[in-house]
Protein backbone atom coordinates (compact mmCIF):
# COMPACT_ATOMS: atom_id res chain seq x y z
CA UNK A 1 0.00 0.00 0.00
CA UNK A 2 1.14 3.59 -0.66
CA UNK A 3 2.79 5.38 2.24
CA UNK A 4 1.60 8.84 1.13
CA UNK A 5 -1.93 9.86 0.22
CA UNK A 6 -2.48 10.36 -3.54
CA UNK A 7 -5.08 13.10 -4.17
CA UNK A 8 -7.44 12.69 -7.09
CA UNK A 9 -6.12 15.97 -8.55
CA UNK A 10 -3.26 18.42 -8.10
CA UNK A 11 -2.56 21.56 -10.19
CA UNK A 12 0.66 21.75 -12.19
CA UNK A 13 2.27 25.06 -11.23
CA UNK A 14 5.80 25.80 -12.43
CA UNK A 15 8.47 28.40 -11.71
CA UNK A 16 7.25 30.52 -14.63
CA UNK A 17 3.78 30.93 -13.11
CA UNK A 18 5.26 31.79 -9.71
CA UNK A 19 7.64 34.36 -11.21
CA UNK A 20 4.80 35.97 -13.19
CA UNK A 21 2.64 36.30 -10.09
CA UNK A 22 5.56 37.82 -8.17
CA UNK A 23 6.16 40.25 -11.04
CA UNK A 24 2.49 41.31 -10.87
CA UNK A 25 2.74 41.89 -7.13
CA UNK A 26 5.87 43.99 -7.56
CA UNK A 27 4.33 45.98 -10.41
CA UNK A 28 1.69 47.49 -8.16
CA UNK A 29 -1.10 46.44 -10.57
CA UNK A 30 -2.99 43.49 -9.07
CA UNK A 31 -6.52 43.76 -10.46
CA UNK A 32 -7.75 43.55 -14.06
CA UNK A 33 -5.07 44.96 -16.34
CA UNK A 34 -2.58 44.19 -19.11
CA UNK A 35 -2.08 40.55 -18.15
CA UNK A 36 -5.80 39.82 -18.30
CA UNK A 37 -5.89 41.44 -21.74
CA UNK A 38 -2.95 39.30 -22.87
CA UNK A 39 -4.54 36.15 -21.45
CA UNK A 40 -7.79 36.91 -23.30
CA UNK A 41 -5.91 37.35 -26.58
CA UNK A 42 -4.02 34.08 -26.09
CA UNK A 43 -7.19 32.17 -25.16
CA UNK A 44 -9.17 33.51 -28.12
CA UNK A 45 -6.36 32.50 -30.47
CA UNK A 46 -6.07 29.06 -28.86
CA UNK A 47 -9.75 28.19 -29.33
CA UNK A 48 -10.25 30.07 -32.61
CA UNK A 49 -12.80 32.54 -31.23
CA UNK A 50 -13.11 36.21 -32.10
CA UNK A 51 -13.45 37.16 -28.44
CA UNK A 52 -12.50 35.83 -25.01
CA UNK A 53 -13.88 37.64 -21.96
CA UNK A 54 -12.03 36.58 -18.80
CA UNK A 55 -13.93 36.38 -15.50
CA UNK A 56 -13.41 35.28 -11.94
CA UNK A 57 -15.09 31.89 -12.41
CA UNK A 58 -16.73 29.61 -14.92
CA UNK A 59 -19.98 30.17 -13.01
CA UNK A 60 -19.75 33.90 -13.70
CA UNK A 61 -19.15 33.14 -17.38
CA UNK A 62 -22.34 31.05 -17.52
CA UNK A 63 -24.37 33.76 -15.80
CA UNK A 64 -23.10 36.47 -18.13
CA UNK A 65 -23.55 34.25 -21.21
CA UNK A 66 -27.22 33.72 -20.41
CA UNK A 67 -27.81 37.43 -19.80
CA UNK A 68 -25.82 38.46 -22.88
CA UNK A 69 -28.02 36.24 -25.03
CA UNK A 70 -31.20 37.71 -23.57
CA UNK A 71 -32.31 34.67 -21.56
CA UNK A 72 -34.60 35.65 -18.67
CA UNK A 73 -37.90 35.15 -16.82
CA UNK A 74 -40.38 32.90 -18.57
CA UNK A 75 -37.74 31.24 -20.74
CA UNK A 76 -36.79 27.57 -20.64
CA UNK A 77 -33.23 26.31 -21.02
CA UNK A 78 -32.55 22.64 -21.76
CA UNK A 79 -29.53 21.06 -20.12
CA UNK A 80 -28.17 17.85 -18.63
CA UNK A 81 -28.63 16.46 -15.11
CA UNK A 82 -25.00 15.23 -15.04
CA UNK A 83 -23.31 18.52 -14.26
CA UNK A 84 -22.21 20.69 -11.37
CA UNK A 85 -24.80 22.84 -9.58
CA UNK A 86 -23.47 26.00 -11.26
CA UNK A 87 -25.01 25.11 -14.64
CA UNK A 88 -28.55 24.92 -13.27
CA UNK A 89 -28.08 27.61 -10.62
CA UNK A 90 -27.23 30.19 -13.29
CA UNK A 91 -30.31 29.33 -15.33
CA UNK A 92 -32.37 29.92 -12.18
CA UNK A 93 -30.38 33.10 -11.42
CA UNK A 94 -31.62 34.81 -14.61
CA UNK A 95 -35.19 33.78 -13.84
CA UNK A 96 -35.41 31.03 -16.46
CA UNK A 97 -36.56 27.45 -15.94
CA UNK A 98 -34.05 24.58 -16.31
CA UNK A 99 -35.39 21.63 -18.29
CA UNK A 100 -33.38 18.44 -17.79
CA UNK A 101 -33.09 15.67 -20.37
CA UNK A 102 -31.33 12.36 -19.96
CA UNK A 103 -27.79 11.32 -20.83
CA UNK A 104 -26.15 8.53 -22.79
CA UNK A 105 -24.89 5.97 -20.24
CA UNK A 106 -21.72 5.39 -22.28
CA UNK A 107 -20.59 8.99 -22.86
CA UNK A 108 -22.45 10.66 -19.95
CA UNK A 109 -23.32 13.47 -22.39
CA UNK A 110 -26.80 14.81 -23.18
CA UNK A 111 -28.89 12.86 -25.75
CA UNK A 112 -29.75 15.15 -28.72
CA UNK A 113 -32.97 13.28 -29.56
CA UNK A 114 -34.28 13.94 -26.07
CA UNK A 115 -33.45 17.62 -26.41
CA UNK A 116 -35.81 17.82 -29.38
CA UNK A 117 -38.57 16.05 -27.44
CA UNK A 118 -38.26 18.56 -24.57
CA UNK A 119 -38.65 21.72 -26.69
CA UNK A 120 -41.71 23.87 -25.98
CA UNK A 121 -42.76 27.35 -27.15
CA UNK A 122 -40.91 28.74 -24.10
CA UNK A 123 -37.57 27.10 -24.94
CA UNK A 124 -34.88 29.68 -25.71
CA UNK A 125 -31.54 27.91 -25.30
CA UNK A 126 -29.62 24.65 -24.93
CA UNK A 127 -26.64 24.21 -22.58
CA UNK A 128 -24.74 21.02 -23.44
CA UNK A 129 -21.99 20.03 -20.98
CA UNK A 130 -18.91 18.28 -22.36
CA UNK A 131 -18.67 15.75 -19.55
CA UNK A 132 -15.08 15.14 -18.34
CA UNK A 133 -13.83 16.71 -21.59
CA UNK A 134 -15.60 14.39 -24.06
CA UNK A 135 -17.31 16.59 -26.69
CA UNK A 136 -21.08 16.38 -27.04
CA UNK A 137 -22.70 15.65 -30.41
CA UNK A 138 -22.58 19.29 -31.43
CA UNK A 139 -23.62 18.78 -35.07
CA UNK A 140 -26.92 17.28 -33.94
CA UNK A 141 -27.39 19.89 -31.20
CA UNK A 142 -26.71 22.78 -33.60
CA UNK A 143 -29.13 21.28 -36.10
CA UNK A 144 -31.88 21.19 -33.47
CA UNK A 145 -31.05 24.74 -32.41
CA UNK A 146 -31.24 26.06 -35.98
CA UNK A 147 -34.53 24.31 -36.65
CA UNK A 148 -36.17 25.79 -33.55
CA UNK A 149 -34.41 29.16 -33.39
CA UNK A 150 -32.55 28.41 -30.13
CA UNK A 151 -29.26 29.72 -28.76
CA UNK A 152 -26.48 27.30 -27.74
CA UNK A 153 -24.22 27.96 -24.75
CA UNK A 154 -21.57 25.30 -24.27
CA UNK A 155 -20.64 24.54 -20.68
CA UNK A 156 -17.03 23.66 -21.41
CA UNK A 157 -15.83 23.78 -17.80
CA UNK A 158 -14.23 20.36 -18.43
CA UNK A 159 -13.28 20.88 -22.04
CA UNK A 160 -10.49 23.40 -22.55
CA UNK A 161 -8.30 21.72 -25.19
CA UNK A 162 -11.03 19.35 -26.39
CA UNK A 163 -11.87 19.27 -30.10
CA UNK A 164 -15.03 18.43 -32.01
CA UNK A 165 -14.53 17.18 -35.58
CA UNK A 166 -11.08 18.76 -35.69
CA UNK A 167 -12.15 22.16 -34.32
CA UNK A 168 -11.32 23.36 -30.79
CA UNK A 169 -14.18 23.66 -28.35
CA UNK A 170 -14.66 27.38 -27.83
CA UNK A 171 -15.85 28.88 -31.11
CA UNK A 172 -18.61 26.53 -32.26
CA UNK A 173 -21.66 28.07 -30.59
CA UNK A 174 -23.22 31.38 -29.56
CA UNK A 175 -21.09 31.29 -26.40
CA UNK A 176 -18.74 28.83 -24.71
CA UNK A 177 -17.87 28.98 -21.02
CA UNK A 178 -14.61 27.68 -19.53
CA UNK A 179 -13.49 27.17 -15.94
CA UNK A 180 -9.94 27.54 -14.66
CA UNK A 181 -10.53 26.19 -11.14
CA UNK A 182 -7.46 24.42 -9.63
CA UNK A 183 -8.73 20.95 -10.54
CA UNK A 184 -9.28 21.87 -14.20
CA UNK A 185 -6.88 21.07 -17.06
CA UNK A 186 -5.36 24.54 -16.79
CA UNK A 187 -5.84 26.91 -13.87
CA UNK A 188 -5.69 30.56 -12.95
CA UNK A 189 -6.22 29.74 -9.26
CA UNK A 190 -9.89 30.53 -9.72
CA UNK A 191 -11.24 31.96 -12.93
CA UNK A 192 -13.22 31.42 -16.09
CA UNK A 193 -13.94 32.88 -19.50
CA UNK A 194 -16.70 33.37 -22.05
CA UNK A 195 -15.64 32.84 -25.68
CA UNK A 196 -17.76 33.91 -28.64
CA UNK A 197 -17.65 35.01 -32.26
CA UNK A 198 -20.55 37.41 -31.71
CA UNK A 199 -19.33 41.02 -31.29
CA UNK A 200 -22.53 42.09 -29.52
CA UNK A 201 -22.40 39.20 -27.04
CA UNK A 202 -18.75 39.98 -26.24
CA UNK A 203 -19.46 43.71 -25.74
CA UNK A 204 -22.42 42.94 -23.47
CA UNK A 205 -20.36 40.41 -21.50
CA UNK A 206 -17.57 42.92 -20.87
CA UNK A 207 -20.05 45.45 -19.51
CA UNK A 208 -21.86 42.92 -17.30
CA UNK A 209 -18.68 41.48 -15.78
CA UNK A 210 -17.71 44.81 -14.17
CA UNK A 211 -20.67 46.63 -12.58
CA UNK A 212 -22.22 47.55 -15.93
CA UNK A 213 -19.45 50.11 -16.53
CA UNK A 214 -18.47 51.27 -19.97
CA UNK A 215 -14.78 50.56 -19.21
CA UNK A 216 -12.81 48.75 -16.53
CA UNK A 217 -10.19 50.11 -14.14
CA UNK A 218 -7.24 49.45 -16.47
CA UNK A 219 -8.77 51.62 -19.18
CA UNK A 220 -9.45 54.38 -16.63
CA UNK A 221 -6.24 54.41 -14.61
CA UNK A 222 -3.42 53.49 -16.98
CA UNK A 223 -1.14 56.29 -18.19
CA UNK A 224 -3.18 56.90 -21.34
CA UNK A 225 -6.53 56.21 -19.66
CA UNK A 226 -9.46 58.50 -18.94
CA UNK A 227 -11.05 58.41 -15.49
CA UNK A 228 -14.53 59.11 -16.88
CA UNK A 229 -16.96 56.21 -17.23
CA UNK A 230 -20.68 55.53 -17.60
CA UNK A 231 -22.84 52.82 -16.06
CA UNK A 232 -24.57 51.20 -19.01
CA UNK A 233 -26.65 48.58 -17.15
CA UNK A 234 -26.89 46.59 -13.97
CA UNK A 235 -23.71 44.56 -13.65
CA UNK A 236 -21.58 42.34 -11.44
CA UNK A 237 -18.11 42.07 -9.90
CA UNK A 238 -16.97 39.18 -12.11
CA UNK A 239 -13.65 40.47 -13.45
CA UNK A 240 -10.49 38.35 -13.49
CA UNK A 241 -7.41 39.76 -11.72
CA UNK A 242 -3.98 40.20 -13.26
CA UNK A 243 -2.75 38.00 -10.39
CA UNK A 244 -4.93 35.20 -11.80
CA UNK A 245 -4.07 35.88 -15.44
CA UNK A 246 -0.37 35.76 -14.51
CA UNK A 247 -0.80 32.04 -13.82
CA UNK A 248 -2.88 31.47 -16.95
CA UNK A 249 -0.33 33.11 -19.25
CA UNK A 250 2.01 30.18 -18.61
CA UNK A 251 -0.68 27.51 -18.32
CA UNK A 252 -2.15 28.04 -21.81
CA UNK A 253 1.10 27.26 -23.69
CA UNK A 254 1.37 24.03 -21.67
CA UNK A 255 -2.20 22.90 -22.37
CA UNK A 256 -1.29 20.53 -25.21
CA UNK A 257 1.37 18.87 -23.06
CA UNK A 258 -1.01 18.56 -20.13
CA UNK A 259 -3.58 16.79 -22.32
CA UNK A 260 -0.92 14.53 -23.83
CA UNK A 261 0.15 13.40 -20.36
CA UNK A 262 -3.45 12.90 -19.24
CA UNK A 263 -4.08 10.80 -22.36
CA UNK A 264 -1.01 8.65 -21.60
CA UNK A 265 -2.27 8.04 -18.07
CA UNK A 266 -5.74 7.14 -19.36
CA UNK A 267 -4.17 4.56 -21.68
CA UNK A 268 -2.39 3.03 -18.66
CA UNK A 269 -5.67 2.96 -16.73
CA UNK A 270 -7.36 1.19 -19.62
CA UNK A 271 -4.55 -1.34 -19.83
CA UNK A 272 -4.62 -2.01 -16.10
CA UNK A 273 -8.37 -2.03 -15.48
CA UNK A 274 -10.01 -3.33 -18.67
CA UNK A 275 -10.09 -6.92 -17.39
CA UNK A 276 -12.10 -5.95 -14.29
CA UNK A 277 -15.76 -6.70 -14.98
CA UNK A 278 -16.82 -4.75 -11.90
CA UNK A 279 -16.03 -1.40 -13.56
CA UNK A 280 -17.41 0.34 -16.66
CA UNK A 281 -14.52 2.40 -18.02
CA UNK A 282 -14.99 5.87 -19.58
CA UNK A 283 -15.67 6.16 -23.30
CA UNK A 284 -13.01 7.38 -25.71
CA UNK A 285 -13.71 10.20 -28.18
CA UNK A 286 -14.75 9.20 -31.71
CA UNK A 287 -12.36 9.72 -34.63
CA UNK A 288 -11.89 13.41 -35.37
CA UNK A 289 -12.57 14.51 -31.78
CA UNK A 290 -10.12 15.16 -28.95
CA UNK A 291 -10.97 14.25 -25.35
CA UNK A 292 -9.14 16.52 -22.88
CA UNK A 293 -9.55 13.96 -20.06
CA UNK A 294 -10.27 16.48 -17.34
CA UNK A 295 -11.61 13.56 -15.29
CA UNK A 296 -11.32 9.77 -15.35
CA UNK A 297 -14.74 8.51 -14.29
CA UNK A 298 -15.34 4.74 -14.22
CA UNK A 299 -18.71 3.47 -13.02
CA UNK A 300 -18.97 0.71 -10.43
CA UNK A 301 -21.06 -2.39 -11.16
CA UNK A 302 -22.03 -3.39 -7.61
CA UNK A 303 -23.45 -6.73 -8.65
CA UNK A 304 -20.04 -7.76 -10.01
CA UNK A 305 -17.69 -5.79 -7.75
CA UNK A 306 -19.38 -6.91 -4.55
CA UNK A 307 -19.84 -3.38 -3.15
CA UNK A 308 -21.51 -0.11 -3.99
CA UNK A 309 -19.71 3.03 -5.12
CA UNK A 310 -19.45 4.62 -1.69
CA UNK A 311 -17.88 1.52 -0.11
CA UNK A 312 -15.49 1.30 -3.06
CA UNK A 313 -14.38 4.91 -2.52
CA UNK A 314 -13.83 4.23 1.20
CA UNK A 315 -11.79 1.12 0.36
CA UNK A 316 -9.58 3.20 -1.97
CA UNK A 317 -9.10 5.80 0.76
CA UNK A 318 -7.91 3.01 3.09
CA UNK A 319 -5.24 2.33 0.43
CA UNK A 320 -4.23 6.04 0.50
CA UNK A 321 -5.91 6.70 -2.87
CA UNK A 322 -8.05 9.82 -3.18
CA UNK A 323 -11.20 9.96 -5.29
CA UNK A 324 -13.78 12.50 -6.38
CA UNK A 325 -17.52 12.32 -7.09
CA UNK A 326 -18.48 13.99 -10.39
CA UNK A 327 -21.45 14.10 -10.16
CA UNK A 328 -24.57 13.35 -8.19
CA UNK A 329 -27.31 13.97 -10.76
CA UNK A 330 -28.78 17.46 -10.34
CA UNK A 331 -32.33 16.29 -9.69
CA UNK A 332 -31.17 14.04 -6.84
CA UNK A 333 -30.05 17.02 -4.73
CA UNK A 334 -32.76 18.15 -2.25
CA UNK A 335 -32.96 21.76 -3.48
CA UNK A 336 -33.23 20.88 -7.15
CA UNK A 337 -35.61 17.98 -6.50
CA UNK A 338 -37.97 20.41 -4.78
CA UNK A 339 -37.42 23.30 -7.20
CA UNK A 340 -37.48 21.42 -10.51
CA UNK A 341 -39.92 18.62 -9.63
CA UNK A 342 -38.10 15.66 -11.19
CA UNK A 343 -38.91 12.54 -9.16
CA UNK A 344 -37.07 9.20 -8.93
CA UNK A 345 -37.07 7.39 -12.27
CA UNK A 346 -37.63 10.54 -14.33
CA UNK A 347 -34.07 10.51 -15.73
CA UNK A 348 -33.06 6.85 -15.42
CA UNK A 349 -29.70 6.97 -17.22
CA UNK A 350 -28.48 9.89 -15.13
CA UNK A 351 -29.65 8.15 -11.97
CA UNK A 352 -27.82 4.96 -12.97
CA UNK A 353 -24.60 6.89 -13.55
CA UNK A 354 -25.03 9.07 -10.46
CA UNK A 355 -25.22 6.03 -8.17
CA UNK A 356 -22.12 4.37 -9.68
CA UNK A 357 -19.68 7.07 -10.80
CA UNK A 358 -16.42 8.14 -9.17
CA UNK A 359 -13.30 10.01 -10.28
CA UNK A 360 -9.92 8.28 -9.99
CA UNK A 361 -6.69 10.31 -9.68
CA UNK A 362 -5.69 11.97 -12.94
CA UNK A 363 -3.30 14.92 -13.29
CA UNK A 364 -0.10 15.60 -15.24
CA UNK A 365 2.17 15.39 -12.19
CA UNK A 366 1.10 11.78 -11.60
CA UNK A 367 3.90 9.34 -12.25
CA UNK A 368 3.45 5.95 -13.86
CA UNK A 369 4.20 4.52 -10.40
CA UNK A 370 1.36 6.58 -8.89
CA UNK A 371 -1.04 5.22 -11.47
CA UNK A 372 0.22 1.69 -10.86
CA UNK A 373 -0.58 2.16 -7.17
CA UNK A 374 -4.17 3.08 -8.08
CA UNK A 375 -4.55 0.10 -10.42
CA UNK A 376 -3.09 -2.29 -7.86
CA UNK A 377 -5.39 -0.93 -5.14
CA UNK A 378 -8.45 -1.34 -7.36
CA UNK A 379 -7.43 -4.89 -8.27
CA UNK A 380 -6.79 -5.80 -4.63
CA UNK A 381 -10.13 -4.41 -3.50
CA UNK A 382 -11.90 -6.30 -6.29
CA UNK A 383 -10.04 -9.52 -5.42
CA UNK A 384 -10.89 -9.25 -1.70
CA UNK A 385 -14.62 -9.14 -2.34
Amino acid sequence: MRQEFLPFCRPTIGDEEIAEVVASMRSGWLTTGPKVQRFEEMLAEQVGAAHAVAMNSGTAALHVALLSLGIGPGDEVITTPMTFAATVNMILAVGARPVLVDIDCRTLNIIPEQIEEAITPATRAIIPVHFAGLPCEMQAIHGIAREHGLRVIEDAAHAIGSQYQGRPIGALSDATCFSFHPIKTITTGEGGALCTNDDAVAERARILRFHGLSKDAWKRYEARGNAQYAVMSMGFKYNMLDLQAAIGLHQLPRLKGFIQRRTELVALYREGLSALHGLVLPAYAPAGDVHSWHLYTPRVRPELLGMDRDRFMEALKAHNIGTGLHFTAIHQHPFFAETLGYGPGSLPNAEWASDRILSLPLFPLMSDEDLSDVVNAVREIARDM
